[in-house]
């Protein structure tokens, strides 16, 4: 009996609608029902993908932080540390600029390795800063991700298939932007939806012609049920 193949999904741009804030609520039934694991990778801090996966009724099975953080629903693994990051945050706001977020800061209060920066502040500065603590800037189109060259999401996927115990090379993930090339290296088959960037076009195994939650809506009816 065919069985649908285990799924890695980003959330932003891709369970998304194209006006790309606001989760599309016809991606949670699709997803509630698989029936292989599926697995939520993302830029965005732990507590978000945690919450999305219990509000749809799924596994905790997380990738967060653009890998900082796996969450295997039984262990959290926080797998990069954030005060290099802090470091270049506090350097960059010395040399008068700003994270670009209200006094509150949702987008950072959570996160635990790494610090993401509002793209209407200034990127080479930043750049520049976070080179001299050999940390990288990641730019999903969301938001700058002052981090740790490693891990990146591919890690993290990696590493919570062997603890949940399904193939990489059964895997099937769909995403949108730059941080999900590294997802798509390590599974079997990757597609981008048509609003992404070139990085993630040129990584994915195939570009779809529907974007945001359509593209992903549609990758999910053309591999269910394709595992033997």
């Amino acid at each position: 009996m065919s069985s649908d193949p285990p799924i890695v999904l980003d959330i932003d741009g891709t369970l998304t609608r194209p006006d790309r804030w606001g989760l599309d609520p016809r991606v949670l039934d699709p997803i509630r029902e698989w029936d292989s694991p599926v697995v939520i990778a993302t830029g965005k801090a732990f507590p978000y993908p945690v919450a999305l996966c219990h509000f749809t009724g799924i596994p905790e099975l997380v990738v967060a932080e653009n890998g900082g953080v796996v969450y295997t629903g039984e262990n959290v693994f926080v797998t990069a540390d954030r005060d290099a990051a802090r470091a270049v945050t506090d350097e960059y706001r010395a040399a008068g600029y700003s994270l670009g977020w209200p006094a509150d800061d949702t987008v950072n209060r959570w996160r635990e390795s790494e610090v993401a920066v509002n793209r209407d502040q200034p990127l080479e500065p930043l750049r520049a800063i976070a080179a001299e603590y050999g940390l990288e800037v990641v730019d999903t189109g969301y938001a700058y991700h002052v981090k740790e060259p490693e891990p990146n999401k591919g890690d993290g996927v990696s590493r919570l298939a062997a603890h949940v115990g399904f193939e990489l090379g059964d895997a099937v993930a769909v995403g949108d932007s730059i941080n999900d090339v590294s997802t798509f290296e390590v599974v079997g088959s990757s597609f981008a939806v048509s609003n992404a960037d070139e990085d993630a076009r040129a990584g994915a195994d195939e570009v779809v012609e529907q974007s945001h939650a359509d593209g992903t809506l549609a990758v999910l009816e053309r591999v269910r049920g394709t595992n033997e």
